[in-house]
Formats: C-alpha cells, sequence, structure tokens
C-alpha cells in the first residue's frame, strides 16, 4: 500500500460513514478484506503520516484549540485525527497549522465549552489500532496476533531512525 492508496482509503472511509465508531468498523472490514502484507503497510504508512504532523507549531495549534494545553498523548491522538481530516486538509495543516482554523471539525468547536465537545473532540486515538485489530480478524488468533502484527511493522518499516522528537522549535 503505498501513500495515494493509503489516503484514498482515508478519504473512503470519510464518504462512506459518519462518526468514529462507523469510519473505524468500516476501516477495519475493508483492511479484513486485503492481505495481511496490505494491512501491515496500512500501518506503516499511518506511522510515517503521523510522523508529518509531529511539528512544535502543531502542537502549539493543538494546545490554542484545546484552550491552552495538550499532553504528549493528547497530541499524539490529535496527529491520527488530524489523518482523519483527509489528505488535503492534512496536507495544508502540516505546511500551515493556521489553516486548521479554516477547516469544520475545528470551526464547529469554537465558543462551545470543552465539556460539550463529546464525539467533536480533535482525536482519534483508536485510528492507531485499526490495523493491529483487522490483523487479528484476518488471522483468526485469539490474543497472540499482536506481537506478530508489531513485529511485520517493524520488518515492513526497516530501520527509520533519527530524532524522535518534534521537529522544529519549541
Amino acid at each position: 500500500m503505498d501513500f495515494d492508496s493509503f489516503w484514498k482509503l482515508i478519504e473512503e472511509c470519510r464518504r462512506q460513514t459518519r462518526g468514529r465508531d462507523e469510519r473505524l468498523a468500516w476501516l477495519r472490514d475493508e483492511l479484513s478484506r486485503r492481505s495481511l502484507t496490505e494491512i501491515v503497510q496500512f500501518q506503516v504508512r499511518l506511522d510515517e503520516v503521523t510522523r508529518e504532523a509531529f511539528t512544535w507549531d502543531l502542537w502549539a495549534a493543538a494546545e490554542r484549540i484545546f484552550g491552552g494545553w495538550c499532553s504528549d498523548d493528547g497530541f499524539c491522538y490529535f496527529g491520527l485525527w488530524m489523518v482523519g481530516i483527509g489528505r488535503e486538509a492534512f496536507a495544508r495543516a502540516v505546511i500551515d497549522p493556521d489553516a486548521l482554523a479554516d477547516i469544520p471539525e475545528v470551526q464547529c468547536l469554537v465558543g462551545r465549552p470543552r465539556e460539550l465537545w463529546n464525539d467533536d473532540w480533535p482525536e482519534w486515538e483508536s485510528l492507531d489500532h485499526v490495523a493491529m485489530e483487522a490483523y487479528g480478524l484476518l488471522t483468526r488468533a485469539d490474543d497472540d496476533f499482536g506481537d506478530a502484527f508489531y513485529e511485520a511493522v517493524e520488518a515492513e518499516q526497516g530501520d527509520v531512525g533519527g530524532d524522535r522528537g518534534p521537529r522544529g522549535e519549541q
């Protein structure tokens, strides 16, 4: 699965369903119809794409959206949420984090107390687990498939090396 195929799948997921739970179910079902290699490659592409968004400027944008504070985990889940807003919006935000202010998913939060954000909260932690779940469905393994999945992902990624911290200046 190359980047275009990855983004095509994300965009189709957006068109087919509405809420996060529906989107995850659709994506899990779609991935489970593919080969184990494609499922692993989906996770590799997801990791690569979210690594693009791992910048101090986007972290600052997340803090601004969240009202002043965004934890390490919160920022990781925010990056996954950004994938869910689609390729074009994601790419614009990576180049210019202020572009997030123009997307409907952020605009709907403006003026609403955070305790009322509910399903609109800009995070999508579950996206990081959907490929592993599809892998488990396809292998029909009980609980032992997680190690095999992550070993396959690491083998596909190769040596990515480099600094693991956010890029840019804090």
